[in-house]
Protein backbone atom coordinates (compact mmCIF):
# COMPACT_ATOMS: atom_id res chain seq x y z
CA UNK A 1 0.00 0.00 0.00
CA UNK A 2 1.36 3.41 -1.01
CA UNK A 3 2.00 5.91 1.81
CA UNK A 4 0.53 9.42 1.60
CA UNK A 5 3.99 11.06 1.50
CA UNK A 6 4.83 8.94 -1.58
CA UNK A 7 1.70 10.23 -3.35
CA UNK A 8 2.69 13.79 -2.43
CA UNK A 9 6.23 13.20 -3.74
CA UNK A 10 4.81 11.90 -7.04
CA UNK A 11 2.63 15.00 -7.38
CA UNK A 12 5.61 17.31 -6.82
CA UNK A 13 7.69 15.28 -9.30
CA UNK A 14 4.90 15.58 -11.89
CA UNK A 15 4.90 19.35 -11.47
CA UNK A 16 8.67 19.40 -12.03
CA UNK A 17 8.28 17.36 -15.21
CA UNK A 18 5.53 19.73 -16.43
CA UNK A 19 7.86 22.70 -15.89
CA UNK A 20 5.85 24.22 -13.04
CA UNK A 21 8.99 23.98 -10.93
CA UNK A 22 12.14 24.40 -13.04
CA UNK A 23 15.69 23.15 -12.42
CA UNK A 24 17.40 25.24 -9.75
CA UNK A 25 14.12 26.88 -8.61
CA UNK A 26 13.16 27.05 -4.93
CA UNK A 27 10.23 24.84 -3.95
CA UNK A 28 7.45 25.92 -1.56
CA UNK A 29 8.39 25.73 2.11
CA UNK A 30 7.31 22.65 4.05
CA UNK A 31 4.53 24.48 5.90
CA UNK A 32 3.28 26.16 2.74
CA UNK A 33 3.30 22.85 0.85
CA UNK A 34 1.30 21.18 3.62
CA UNK A 35 -1.32 23.91 3.32
CA UNK A 36 -1.42 23.73 -0.50
CA UNK A 37 -1.93 19.97 -0.53
CA UNK A 38 -3.92 19.72 2.71
CA UNK A 39 -1.50 17.32 4.36
CA UNK A 40 0.40 17.45 7.62
CA UNK A 41 3.78 19.19 7.91
CA UNK A 42 5.42 15.85 8.66
CA UNK A 43 3.93 14.31 5.48
CA UNK A 44 5.20 17.24 3.39
CA UNK A 45 8.64 16.90 4.97
CA UNK A 46 8.75 13.15 4.29
CA UNK A 47 7.79 13.79 0.65
CA UNK A 48 10.67 16.25 0.26
CA UNK A 49 13.08 13.82 1.92
CA UNK A 50 12.00 11.06 -0.46
CA UNK A 51 12.61 13.32 -3.47
CA UNK A 52 15.96 14.30 -1.99
CA UNK A 53 16.95 10.63 -1.59
CA UNK A 54 16.00 10.11 -5.24
CA UNK A 55 18.31 12.97 -6.23
CA UNK A 56 15.48 15.04 -7.68
CA UNK A 57 15.75 17.94 -5.25
CA UNK A 58 18.45 19.37 -2.99
CA UNK A 59 18.18 20.75 0.53
CA UNK A 60 20.12 23.94 1.28
CA UNK A 61 20.87 24.91 4.86
CA UNK A 62 18.64 27.73 6.15
CA UNK A 63 17.23 28.20 2.65
CA UNK A 64 14.85 25.32 1.86
CA UNK A 65 14.45 22.79 -0.94
CA UNK A 66 15.37 23.37 -4.59
CA UNK A 67 14.67 21.48 -7.80
CA UNK A 68 17.74 19.52 -8.86
CA UNK A 69 19.73 20.86 -11.80
CA UNK A 70 19.61 17.47 -13.51
CA UNK A 71 16.29 16.16 -14.76
CA UNK A 72 16.16 13.10 -17.02
CA UNK A 73 14.91 14.01 -20.48
CA UNK A 74 12.90 12.04 -23.01
CA UNK A 75 15.70 10.85 -25.29
CA UNK A 76 16.58 7.38 -26.59
CA UNK A 77 19.60 5.70 -25.02
CA UNK A 78 22.02 3.35 -26.79
CA UNK A 79 21.44 -0.33 -26.13
CA UNK A 80 23.65 -2.90 -24.42
CA UNK A 81 27.08 -3.03 -26.07
CA UNK A 82 28.12 -6.11 -28.05
CA UNK A 83 31.93 -6.34 -28.05
CA UNK A 84 34.07 -9.21 -29.39
CA UNK A 85 33.86 -12.25 -27.13
CA UNK A 86 37.58 -13.08 -27.18
CA UNK A 87 40.60 -11.57 -25.39
CA UNK A 88 42.78 -9.26 -27.46
CA UNK A 89 45.93 -7.21 -27.24
CA UNK A 90 45.32 -3.48 -26.86
CA UNK A 91 46.35 -1.71 -30.07
CA UNK A 92 46.17 1.69 -31.74
CA UNK A 93 46.75 3.82 -28.65
CA UNK A 94 49.15 6.10 -30.56
CA UNK A 95 46.06 7.63 -32.17
CA UNK A 96 44.76 8.44 -28.69
CA UNK A 97 47.92 10.40 -27.94
CA UNK A 98 47.59 12.38 -31.17
CA UNK A 99 44.03 13.38 -30.30
CA UNK A 100 44.98 14.32 -26.76
CA UNK A 101 47.75 16.60 -28.02
CA UNK A 102 45.30 18.34 -30.35
CA UNK A 103 42.86 18.81 -27.48
CA UNK A 104 45.39 20.99 -25.61
CA UNK A 105 45.19 23.68 -28.30
CA UNK A 106 43.55 26.71 -26.58
CA UNK A 107 41.97 27.81 -29.86
CA UNK A 108 39.95 24.58 -30.15
CA UNK A 109 36.50 23.98 -28.68
CA UNK A 110 37.58 21.02 -26.58
CA UNK A 111 34.73 18.52 -26.27
CA UNK A 112 37.12 15.57 -26.33
CA UNK A 113 38.89 15.90 -22.98
CA UNK A 114 38.57 13.39 -20.15
CA UNK A 115 39.32 16.02 -17.49
CA UNK A 116 37.52 19.29 -16.67
CA UNK A 117 38.76 22.48 -18.24
CA UNK A 118 40.57 24.86 -15.83
CA UNK A 119 37.48 27.04 -15.41
CA UNK A 120 36.02 24.30 -13.18
CA UNK A 121 39.02 24.06 -10.81
CA UNK A 122 38.73 25.59 -7.30
CA UNK A 123 41.73 27.80 -8.06
CA UNK A 124 41.28 30.19 -5.16
CA UNK A 125 40.85 27.40 -2.61
CA UNK A 126 43.94 25.64 -3.99
CA UNK A 127 45.99 28.84 -3.77
CA UNK A 128 44.89 29.49 -0.20
CA UNK A 129 45.67 25.90 0.80
CA UNK A 130 49.09 26.09 -0.86
CA UNK A 131 49.96 29.31 0.96
CA UNK A 132 48.74 27.87 4.26
CA UNK A 133 50.73 24.63 4.09
CA UNK A 134 53.91 26.43 3.03
CA UNK A 135 53.62 28.75 6.05
CA UNK A 136 52.78 25.85 8.35
CA UNK A 137 55.25 23.22 7.15
CA UNK A 138 58.05 25.29 5.63
CA UNK A 139 60.92 23.20 4.27
CA UNK A 140 58.98 19.98 4.74
CA UNK A 141 56.82 20.91 1.72
CA UNK A 142 59.81 20.44 -0.57
CA UNK A 143 61.35 17.37 1.05
CA UNK A 144 60.85 13.89 -0.38
CA UNK A 145 57.87 12.05 1.09
CA UNK A 146 57.94 8.36 1.91
CA UNK A 147 56.90 6.21 -1.10
CA UNK A 148 53.61 5.09 0.48
CA UNK A 149 52.52 8.70 0.90
CA UNK A 150 51.99 11.48 3.40
CA UNK A 151 50.59 10.08 6.69
CA UNK A 152 48.16 12.97 7.22
CA UNK A 153 46.70 12.62 3.72
CA UNK A 154 46.29 8.88 4.21
CA UNK A 155 44.47 9.54 7.49
CA UNK A 156 42.05 11.92 5.78
CA UNK A 157 41.42 9.43 2.97
CA UNK A 158 40.88 6.66 5.53
CA UNK A 159 38.03 8.71 7.03
CA UNK A 160 36.39 8.92 3.61
CA UNK A 161 36.82 5.18 3.06
CA UNK A 162 35.08 4.46 6.36
CA UNK A 163 32.17 6.63 5.18
CA UNK A 164 32.00 4.35 2.12
CA UNK A 165 31.65 1.30 4.41
CA UNK A 166 35.22 0.20 3.67
CA UNK A 167 37.31 -0.69 6.71
CA UNK A 168 40.64 0.89 5.78
CA UNK A 169 43.13 2.60 8.08
CA UNK A 170 45.95 4.95 7.05
CA UNK A 171 48.37 2.03 6.82
CA UNK A 172 46.07 0.30 4.29
CA UNK A 173 46.36 3.19 1.80
CA UNK A 174 49.02 3.95 -0.80
CA UNK A 175 49.26 7.42 -2.37
CA UNK A 176 49.78 7.26 -6.15
CA UNK A 177 50.40 9.53 -9.14
CA UNK A 178 46.70 9.71 -9.95
CA UNK A 179 44.29 6.82 -10.39
CA UNK A 180 46.01 5.50 -13.49
CA UNK A 181 49.21 4.87 -11.52
CA UNK A 182 47.09 3.12 -8.89
CA UNK A 183 45.45 0.92 -11.54
CA UNK A 184 48.87 0.03 -12.94
CA UNK A 185 50.17 -0.95 -9.49
CA UNK A 186 47.02 -2.96 -8.82
CA UNK A 187 47.18 -4.89 -12.11
CA UNK A 188 50.89 -5.63 -11.71
CA UNK A 189 50.22 -6.87 -8.17
CA UNK A 190 47.63 -9.44 -9.27
CA UNK A 191 48.53 -10.25 -12.92
CA UNK A 192 51.44 -11.16 -15.15
CA UNK A 193 52.16 -10.07 -18.74
CA UNK A 194 49.90 -11.98 -21.11
CA UNK A 195 47.12 -12.43 -18.53
CA UNK A 196 43.50 -11.72 -19.43
CA UNK A 197 41.79 -8.72 -17.78
CA UNK A 198 38.00 -8.36 -18.06
CA UNK A 199 36.82 -4.79 -18.72
CA UNK A 200 33.61 -2.91 -19.47
CA UNK A 201 32.94 -2.13 -23.12
CA UNK A 202 33.24 0.67 -23.97
CA UNK A 203 35.77 1.79 -21.38
CA UNK A 204 38.12 4.71 -20.78
CA UNK A 205 41.10 4.66 -23.15
CA UNK A 206 43.41 5.53 -20.22
CA UNK A 207 42.67 2.11 -18.70
CA UNK A 208 43.32 0.47 -22.07
CA UNK A 209 46.70 2.21 -22.14
CA UNK A 210 47.53 0.77 -18.72
CA UNK A 211 46.62 -2.75 -19.87
CA UNK A 212 48.78 -2.24 -22.97
CA UNK A 213 51.75 -0.97 -20.93
CA UNK A 214 51.52 -4.04 -18.67
CA UNK A 215 51.54 -6.40 -21.66
CA UNK A 216 48.15 -7.89 -20.75
CA UNK A 217 45.11 -8.82 -22.81
CA UNK A 218 41.70 -7.14 -22.57
CA UNK A 219 38.44 -9.08 -22.64
CA UNK A 220 35.57 -6.67 -23.33
CA UNK A 221 32.28 -7.48 -21.60
CA UNK A 222 28.85 -6.17 -22.74
CA UNK A 223 27.83 -3.14 -20.70
CA UNK A 224 24.51 -1.35 -20.25
CA UNK A 225 24.54 2.47 -20.54
CA UNK A 226 22.70 2.90 -17.25
CA UNK A 227 23.31 -0.19 -15.08
CA UNK A 228 26.90 -1.03 -16.03
CA UNK A 229 28.59 -4.32 -16.87
CA UNK A 230 26.45 -7.36 -17.64
CA UNK A 231 27.03 -9.82 -14.80
CA UNK A 232 25.49 -12.59 -16.89
CA UNK A 233 28.02 -12.00 -19.68
CA UNK A 234 30.83 -11.73 -17.14
CA UNK A 235 29.81 -15.10 -15.65
CA UNK A 236 29.96 -16.72 -19.10
CA UNK A 237 33.34 -15.13 -19.78
CA UNK A 238 34.73 -16.43 -16.48
CA UNK A 239 33.61 -19.94 -17.41
CA UNK A 240 35.24 -19.68 -20.84
CA UNK A 241 38.46 -17.73 -20.30
CA UNK A 242 41.28 -17.67 -17.67
CA UNK A 243 40.45 -14.19 -16.35
CA UNK A 244 43.02 -13.02 -13.81
CA UNK A 245 41.45 -9.67 -12.88
CA UNK A 246 38.39 -7.51 -13.53
CA UNK A 247 39.02 -3.78 -14.11
CA UNK A 248 35.84 -1.69 -13.80
CA UNK A 249 34.48 1.84 -13.27
CA UNK A 250 31.21 0.99 -11.46
CA UNK A 251 30.30 4.62 -10.68
CA UNK A 252 29.68 6.91 -13.68
CA UNK A 253 31.74 4.90 -16.13
CA UNK A 254 33.73 6.84 -18.71
CA UNK A 255 32.40 7.12 -21.43
CA UNK A 256 28.93 5.72 -20.68
CA UNK A 257 28.20 7.41 -17.38
CA UNK A 258 26.59 4.16 -16.16
CA UNK A 259 26.28 3.55 -12.41
CA UNK A 260 25.78 0.02 -11.08
CA UNK A 261 22.93 -0.32 -8.57
CA UNK A 262 23.86 -1.54 -5.10
CA UNK A 263 22.43 -5.02 -5.62
CA UNK A 264 24.54 -5.49 -8.76
CA UNK A 265 27.68 -4.27 -7.02
CA UNK A 266 27.03 -6.78 -4.28
CA UNK A 267 26.45 -9.53 -6.84
CA UNK A 268 29.62 -8.52 -8.69
CA UNK A 269 31.72 -8.79 -5.52
CA UNK A 270 30.21 -12.20 -4.71
CA UNK A 271 30.77 -13.52 -8.26
CA UNK A 272 34.43 -12.51 -8.33
CA UNK A 273 35.11 -13.84 -4.85
CA UNK A 274 33.45 -17.14 -5.79
CA UNK A 275 36.04 -17.51 -8.56
CA UNK A 276 38.90 -15.85 -6.61
CA UNK A 277 39.29 -13.11 -9.23
CA UNK A 278 40.60 -9.73 -8.00
CA UNK A 279 38.50 -6.64 -8.70
CA UNK A 280 40.38 -3.46 -9.58
CA UNK A 281 37.79 -0.73 -8.94
CA UNK A 282 38.40 2.71 -10.46
CA UNK A 283 36.19 5.21 -8.62
CA UNK A 284 37.50 8.56 -9.88
CA UNK A 285 33.98 9.82 -10.69
CA UNK A 286 32.22 8.56 -7.55
CA UNK A 287 32.27 11.99 -5.87
CA UNK A 288 30.64 13.65 -8.89
CA UNK A 289 27.10 12.27 -8.65
CA UNK A 290 24.23 14.70 -9.11
CA UNK A 291 22.08 13.18 -6.35
CA UNK A 292 22.37 14.12 -2.70
CA UNK A 293 23.55 10.63 -1.78
CA UNK A 294 26.94 9.43 -3.01
CA UNK A 295 26.83 6.00 -4.71
CA UNK A 296 28.32 3.03 -2.88
CA UNK A 297 31.49 1.24 -3.95
CA UNK A 298 31.84 -2.43 -4.87
CA UNK A 299 34.71 -2.81 -2.40
CA UNK A 300 32.21 -2.33 0.44
CA UNK A 301 30.89 -5.85 -0.33
CA UNK A 302 34.31 -7.48 -0.57
CA UNK A 303 34.55 -10.05 2.22
CA UNK A 304 37.88 -11.67 1.27
CA UNK A 305 39.92 -8.52 0.58
CA UNK A 306 40.28 -9.21 -3.14
CA UNK A 307 39.01 -5.75 -4.21
CA UNK A 308 41.69 -3.16 -4.97
CA UNK A 309 40.15 0.31 -4.84
CA UNK A 310 41.65 3.19 -6.87
CA UNK A 311 40.69 6.85 -6.99
CA UNK A 312 42.19 10.31 -7.35
CA UNK A 313 41.52 14.04 -7.18
CA UNK A 314 42.34 14.56 -10.88
CA UNK A 315 38.69 14.71 -11.99
CA UNK A 316 37.62 16.84 -9.04
CA UNK A 317 40.24 19.24 -7.62
CA UNK A 318 42.73 19.49 -10.50
CA UNK A 319 44.49 17.02 -12.82
CA UNK A 320 47.85 18.75 -12.37
CA UNK A 321 48.06 17.72 -8.71
CA UNK A 322 48.52 14.06 -9.72
CA UNK A 323 47.34 12.86 -6.31
CA UNK A 324 45.53 9.54 -6.24
CA UNK A 325 45.33 6.57 -3.91
CA UNK A 326 45.05 2.82 -3.84
CA UNK A 327 43.55 0.56 -1.17
CA UNK A 328 45.00 -2.86 -2.14
CA UNK A 329 43.22 -5.08 0.39
CA UNK A 330 44.98 -8.40 0.81
CA UNK A 331 47.48 -7.44 -1.90
CA UNK A 332 49.11 -4.71 0.19
CA UNK A 333 52.47 -6.50 0.42
CA UNK A 334 52.73 -6.89 -3.37
CA UNK A 335 51.74 -3.26 -4.00
CA UNK A 336 54.11 -1.98 -1.33
CA UNK A 337 56.97 -3.92 -2.91
CA UNK A 338 56.17 -2.55 -6.37
CA UNK A 339 55.88 0.99 -5.00
CA UNK A 340 59.27 0.81 -3.30
CA UNK A 341 60.90 -0.68 -6.42
CA UNK A 342 59.73 2.21 -8.60
CA UNK A 343 60.54 4.64 -5.74
CA UNK A 344 58.17 7.21 -7.14
CA UNK A 345 56.64 9.30 -4.39
CA UNK A 346 53.94 11.86 -5.14
CA UNK A 347 55.21 15.46 -4.56
CA UNK A 348 54.93 16.37 -0.88
CA UNK A 349 53.49 19.84 -1.42
CA UNK A 350 50.61 18.48 -3.51
CA UNK A 351 49.77 15.90 -0.87
CA UNK A 352 49.77 18.50 1.90
CA UNK A 353 47.49 20.79 -0.14
CA UNK A 354 44.95 18.02 -0.63
CA UNK A 355 45.17 16.96 3.03
CA UNK A 356 44.47 20.55 4.09
CA UNK A 357 41.41 20.83 1.83
CA UNK A 358 40.05 17.53 3.11
CA UNK A 359 40.61 18.35 6.76
CA UNK A 360 39.09 21.83 6.65
CA UNK A 361 36.10 20.91 4.48
CA UNK A 362 37.15 22.84 1.37
CA UNK A 363 36.96 19.75 -0.80
CA UNK A 364 33.36 18.94 0.11
CA UNK A 365 32.28 22.58 -0.24
CA UNK A 366 33.74 22.59 -3.74
CA UNK A 367 32.03 19.29 -4.61
CA UNK A 368 28.62 20.64 -3.65
CA UNK A 369 29.11 23.49 -6.10
CA UNK A 370 30.75 21.70 -9.02
CA UNK A 371 28.35 18.74 -9.03
CA UNK A 372 25.49 21.12 -9.78
CA UNK A 373 27.53 22.82 -12.52
CA UNK A 374 28.13 19.46 -14.19
CA UNK A 375 24.47 18.50 -13.77
CA UNK A 376 23.40 21.70 -15.54
CA UNK A 377 25.91 21.19 -18.32
CA UNK A 378 24.93 17.56 -18.89
CA UNK A 379 21.26 18.56 -19.13
CA UNK A 380 22.13 21.37 -21.55
CA UNK A 381 24.31 19.10 -23.68
CA UNK A 382 21.63 16.40 -23.88
CA UNK A 383 19.06 18.99 -24.93
CA UNK A 384 21.40 20.60 -27.49
CA UNK A 385 22.38 17.29 -29.09
CA UNK A 386 18.75 16.15 -29.26
CA UNK A 387 17.83 19.40 -31.07
CA UNK A 388 20.88 19.89 -33.30
CA UNK A 389 21.83 16.35 -34.34
CA UNK A 390 19.83 14.36 -36.91
CA UNK A 391 17.09 11.83 -36.23
CA UNK A 392 18.51 8.44 -35.28
CA UNK A 393 20.97 9.95 -32.79
CA UNK A 394 20.90 8.27 -29.39
CA UNK A 395 22.71 9.26 -26.21
CA UNK A 396 23.18 8.42 -22.57
CA UNK A 397 21.90 10.54 -19.69
CA UNK A 398 24.51 10.13 -16.96
CA UNK A 399 23.52 11.05 -13.42
CA UNK A 400 27.10 11.83 -12.46
CA UNK A 401 30.44 12.76 -13.99
CA UNK A 402 30.63 14.81 -17.17
CA UNK A 403 30.90 12.38 -20.10
CA UNK A 404 28.13 12.04 -22.69
CA UNK A 405 28.20 8.95 -24.97
CA UNK A 406 26.50 9.66 -28.29
CA UNK A 407 25.47 7.03 -30.85
CA UNK A 408 25.29 8.62 -34.30
CA UNK A 409 23.02 7.33 -37.08
CA UNK A 410 24.19 4.15 -38.82
CA UNK A 411 26.82 4.76 -41.47
CA UNK A 412 28.32 7.87 -39.88
CA UNK A 413 32.10 7.42 -39.46
CA UNK A 414 33.17 8.88 -36.09
CA UNK A 415 36.84 8.98 -37.12
CA UNK A 416 35.99 11.03 -40.22
CA UNK A 417 33.76 13.25 -38.10
CA UNK A 418 36.70 13.82 -35.74
CA UNK A 419 38.95 14.71 -38.67
CA UNK A 420 36.49 17.18 -40.17
CA UNK A 421 35.61 18.70 -36.81
CA UNK A 422 39.26 19.26 -35.88
CA UNK A 423 39.71 21.26 -39.10
CA UNK A 424 36.88 23.50 -37.84
CA UNK A 425 38.48 23.93 -34.41
CA UNK A 426 36.29 21.35 -32.62
CA UNK A 427 37.69 18.31 -30.80
CA UNK A 428 35.58 15.22 -30.06
CA UNK A 429 36.63 11.77 -28.86
CA UNK A 430 35.67 9.17 -31.51
CA UNK A 431 34.17 5.90 -30.27
CA UNK A 432 36.88 3.49 -31.51
CA UNK A 433 39.27 4.91 -28.88
CA UNK A 434 37.15 3.23 -26.21
CA UNK A 435 37.63 -0.34 -27.49
CA UNK A 436 40.72 -2.51 -27.12
CA UNK A 437 41.37 -2.96 -30.85
CA UNK A 438 39.65 0.26 -32.03
CA UNK A 439 37.36 -1.84 -34.23
CA UNK A 440 34.15 -1.11 -32.31
CA UNK A 441 31.94 1.96 -31.83
CA UNK A 442 32.67 3.35 -35.29
CA UNK A 443 29.55 5.54 -35.16
CA UNK A 444 29.92 6.78 -31.56
CA UNK A 445 31.54 9.84 -30.02
CA UNK A 446 32.13 10.97 -26.45
CA UNK A 447 31.45 14.60 -25.59
CA UNK A 448 32.81 16.26 -22.47
CA UNK A 449 30.31 18.37 -20.53
CA UNK A 450 33.08 19.87 -18.33
CA UNK A 451 33.24 22.83 -20.70
CA UNK A 452 31.96 26.33 -19.81
CA UNK A 453 28.67 26.95 -21.59
CA UNK A 454 28.87 29.75 -24.14
CA UNK A 455 27.62 30.94 -27.54
CA UNK A 456 30.85 29.55 -29.02
CA UNK A 457 30.09 26.11 -27.61
CA UNK A 458 26.51 26.16 -28.92
CA UNK A 459 27.77 27.14 -32.38
CA UNK A 460 30.27 24.27 -32.24
CA UNK A 461 27.49 21.79 -31.40
CA UNK A 462 25.37 23.14 -34.24
CA UNK A 463 28.34 22.73 -36.61
CA UNK A 464 28.88 19.16 -35.37
CA UNK A 465 25.24 18.35 -36.08
CA UNK A 466 25.62 19.66 -39.62
CA UNK A 467 28.74 17.53 -40.15
CA UNK A 468 26.93 14.43 -38.90
CA UNK A 469 24.16 15.05 -41.43
CA UNK A 470 26.74 15.48 -44.21
CA UNK A 471 28.30 12.11 -43.30
CA UNK A 472 25.01 10.18 -43.35
CA UNK A 473 24.79 7.70 -46.26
Amino acid sequence: MKHLYETVAEEIAARMEQGVYRPGERLPGVRRLSQQLNVSVSTALEAYRLLEDQGRIQARARSGYYVGSFQRQAVTEPGMSDPPAIPSRVTGQSLTRQILRAAKDPYQVNLGSSVPLPEFFPTRALQQAANSVVRLHGKRCFDAEEPLGNPELRRQIAKRMVALQCAAGPDDIVITHGARDGVRLALRAVCQPGDVVAIESPTFYGLLQVIESCGMQALEIPTHPRDGISLEALQLAIEQWPIKACLLIPNYNNPLGSCMPDERKQALAALLEQHDIPLVEDDVYGDLGFAAKRPSVAKAWSRQGNALYCSSFAKTLAPGLRVGWLVPGRYMAQVENLKYMQHQATPTLNQLIVAQLLEQGGYDRYLRQVRQEYARNVARMVKAVSLLFPDGTRMTQPEGGFALWVELPQGVDAMELHRRASLEGIIVAPGPLFSATQKKYGNFIRLSCAVPWSDRLEKALKKLGEMVRALMP
